[in-house]
């Protein structure tokens, strides 16, 4: 949230689950979602079992009992000429605060999500009446703000007005909220007299008009409006919400440019949730590739470890990270709307799904969980998360704060339980790991999860009732050695970064047993290979200096780092590191200053292939190991999504140098469809020219696949020969895994060939420097002619059973 005169800082300085009632089924839309392939529980069906999540969210619960709805309707009762005694409220709430009024629509959503999470009544009791004296408000003068409608005439006229739209957003989805989880009529009513009054007053404006009121934050109005014309199928409504459709972002974002730098990024990132919204109401696939685009730009090139981006609230340049720690970085804000988003995506294509929740993981606790205060009985709530060596987390209070992330504090914790589980038919996605329940509508089917992760690398599925699940557990990426136990029986060791499927009739007591290893890692910053993030598995750990304050980033030996005993701790010398989610009250530093060269991650580098324009590949592992088309590089329908289409004549794929610098073990897999088989294409080619290289030829003059690695020449060559060529014309998977002396080529899934006297390994290489997908380092080979897609580089042998995960 910005102001355009005033910081925040500035401004501010001025100024458990009760008793359960009969839940009403949310309402069907009229317009139902086009271009989904995953659903949502709802709110009713899933409870927390006890954990941070269920403390988190009995304290947010508690202050929504506290609040008084009379101080928070005071300004709208001034504002409609209506008689108020209460005390008006203080920080962004005051009665001279332009932004005055946002929060009762953070109130409403969260009123309504605790409703419909824990069933208590008097949340939505509470939220009735909220509605009604807003309906009043809105009878007695036919305008709802808590501020004068002139601040519209300002914002039109180009004056200095702070974000009457933002503000006007929170409302209205406050009030949607109420109507589609609480069942309130009224709401809706309110909701639609509101958004005829926006249609009319921007139906009058020229484009170029609202493209000038677009330059003022605006929210998510978008977002809303789409919603409402799903519900009504009123074709008004839809129209309005496209009004907010705001071209000096959208439009590079479209053609998959990164122009994000020196924008206010909570500003923009509602402006994606619009257009995901606007891709699923009607199906305009632009809407989908500007929401795609930039999740993949926010994600891979503007965000820190924890899963937080912006410092001082502003998209800086891509992949500027070490050189953005402050006491500004990570609005609490922004890593709220960036999980709504991600969470439209995962809808959209959970072909995906694993990088999704990734994610949505990270920045979930490692920021979000970890932003409430548990020192709080109110669960008072940070505005940034500060990232430079010796910051401290400060929270809001009860009533002279009201920030948007005091706002979105409230509604992230009181809806916890809308993205641990997914279906479509019978396939049922297991995504987070939190304690819950899941009681699965209409089959009288409940999925209980035991579980004390993260501090345990386990959970429990247990099943009650009977019937047919096609159950997908995520296996994240950061896990090696994952197992799945159905009763006991190990089911698969599947590949990081995927999902294990099992299909089957399951009966009442059948357990699912998940294990997913954690390692200690370092996660470097893009800019800066000697600054880095320790994590334990998904979590990221903090230094723990007490009331020392930093100057500088302090060193880090990473061999002096000693398990303490106790879970996800470790020391170094006289520090002690901890979770961040877990640390309040002192001074920390989360980046570290480390000389040694980082190991490679257990996931190098992956590439989907899936941006629609441009010639950036993005790694969707999160790493920043982007690759380039090069040549006659284009696009096309790929497995899955899309695939890099290699013409044979100037195209291939360009990886990062150095890209398997320093493995002993290593595992490259990729689809293939060739067009024209050739002798010595290469599918992939790592290294610095003819004397010293790996690569996989579909071909070669013996007429069969090979994989080959020198570092000497091709007289040096140590090989795994296939049987026969990868066939053409249709999508291949191809593996090779090297681990100790054996080295393993895969075809769709099934071993071809093997060699137990490989003894060279991609250390022995050096730093390569020529990386192709499609291109060979000898210059009188042909280039490769076939789409690729899927391109996955592991720094470890993925076993048999991990491999045919991949199919």
């Amino acid at each position: 949230m910005r102001h355009p005169a005033l910081s925040r800082r500035t401004l501010l300085k001025t100024g458990a689950a009760g008793a359960a009632g009969a839940l009403l089924p949310a309402p069907a839309l009229a317009r139902p979602d086009t271009g989904v392939s995953a659903y949502a529980f709802p709110l009713t069906a899933v409870r927390l079992g006890s954990g941070p999540f269920a403390d988190n969210a009995g304290r947010t619960q508690t202050y929504l009992r506290f609040l008084d709805s009379d101080r928070l309707l005071h300004m709208f009762r001034v504002t409609a000429g209506l008689a108020s005694s209460a005390t008006p409220c203080g920080g962004w709430e005051s009665p001279t605060t332009e932004l005055r009024g946002h929060s009762i629509g953070h109130v409403l959503s969260a009123l309504a999500q605790a409703y419909a999470s824990t069933g208590d009544t008097a949340f939505k009791t509470k939220g009735d009446y909220l509605v009604t004296q807003l309906a009043l408000c809105q009878k007695s003068n036919g305008y709802l703000s808590a501020y004068p409608e002139s601040f519209f005439d300002r914002l039109e006229g180009g004056q200095s007005v702070w974000a009457p739209y933002y503000t006007l957003h929170k409302i209205v989805a406050g009030l949607l909220d109420m109507y589609q989880l609480a069942g309130n009529v009224q709401a809706r009513t309110v909701l639609e007299r509101k958004a005829t009054w926006v249609q009319s007053r921007n139906s009058v404006l020229t484009y170029a008009q609202r493209q000038q009121v677009l330059r003022t934050e605006f929210g998510g109005i978008g977002e809303t409006l789409f919603n409402l014309y799903q519900i009504t199928e009123n074709a008004a409504h839809l129209t309005t919400a496209q009004y907010f459709d705001h071209a000096q972002i959208l439009d590079p974002l479209a053609a998959n440019t990164d122009a994000l730098a020196g924008f206010h990024a909570n500003t923009q990132i509602p402006k994606a949730i619009a257009a995901i919204r606007g891709f699923h109401a009607t199906g305009t696939t632009r809407y989908r590739d500007i929401a795609v685009n930039f999740w993949n730009f926010v994600v891979r090139q503007h965000s820190y470890a924890i899963g937080g981006n912006s410092n001082g609230e502003y998209f800086q340049a891509p992949n500027r990270i070490a050189s953005e720690l402050s006491d500004t970085t990570c609005e609490c804000c922004n890593s709220y709307n960036m999980l709504k988003l991600t969470r439209q995506l995962f809808f959209t294509d959970p072909s995906r799904a694993a990088e999704w929740m990734d994610f949505y993981e990270k920045a979930l606790y490692n920021h979000l969980l970890g932003a409430q205060n548990p020192s709080s009985a109110h669960g008072f709530h940070c505005y940034y998360v500060p990232l430079r060596a010796g910051g401290i987390k400060s929270y809001s209070n009860d009533y002279d704060n009201f920030t948007c992330c005091h706002g979105t504090g409230m509604e992230t914790n009181t809806k916890y339980v809308d993205s641990i589980y997914f279906y479509n038919g019978d396939t049922l996605y297991v995504n987070l790991f939190i304690a819950s329940t899941l009681t699965w509508p209409g089959r009288g089917i409940t999925i209980q999860q035991t579980t004390t992760y993260p501090e345990t690398s386990t959970s429990r599925l247990t099943v009650t009732g009977s019937g047919q699940i096609d159950l997908r557990i995520r296996i994240p990426s950061w896990t090696t050695g994952a197992q799945v136990r159905v009763n006991g029986t190990l089911t698969g060791t599947p590949a990081p970064g995927s999902y294990l499927a099992i299909s089957r009739t399951w009966a009442s007591g059948d357990t699912v047993d998940i294990s997913l290893p954690m390692a200690l890692t370092q996660e470097a910053t893009p800019d800066n290979s000697a600054v880095r993030a320790v994590k334990h598995g998904p979590i990221v750990l903090a230094g723990q200096f007490g009331t020392q304050n930093l100057t500088a980033l302090p060193a880090l030996n990473p061999a002096n780092l000693t398990a303490t005993g106790v879970p996800l701790e470790y020391t170094t010398g006289s520090v002690l590191l901890r979770p961040f989610y877990k640390t309040h009250g002192q001074r920390y530093s989360v980046y570290w200053s480390v000389s040694s060269t980082p190991p490679l991650p257990a996931f190098v580098a992956h590439y989907p292939f899936d941006e629609t324009s441009g010639t950036t590949v993005t790694d969707a592992t999160g790493n920043g190991r982007t690759a380039t088309l090069a040549g006659g590089s284009t696009r096309t329908a790929g497995r899955s999504g899309n695939a890099v289409l290699l013409n044979g004549s100037n195209a291939y794929v360009n990886l990062p140098s150095g890209i398997l610098n320093g493995a002993t073990s290593f595992t490259v897999a990729a689809w293939v469809r060739i067009g024209t088989a050739a002798n010595w294409t290469r599918v992939f080619d790592l290294g610095t020219g003819t004397g010293a290289y790996l690569f996989l030829t579909p071909r070669s003059s013996a007429g069969t696949a090979r994989y080959a690695i020198t570092s000497g020449g091709a007289g040096g060559e140590q090989q795994i020969n296939a049987p026969a060529a990868l066939p053409t014309g249709a999508w291949t998977h191809v593996a090779v895994t090297h681990t100790g002396n054996l080295g393993v080529l895969y075809v769709n899934g099934a071993e071809v060939a093997r060699n137990s006297a490989l003894t060279i390994r991609p250390s022995s290489l050096g730093s390569t420097t020529q990386n192709w997908i499609g291109r060979s380092q000898y210059a009188g080979d042909p280039y490769l002619a076939a789409a690729v897609d899927d391109f996955r580089l592991y720094s470890r042998a993925l076993s048999a059973s991990e491999i045919s995960q991949l199919q």
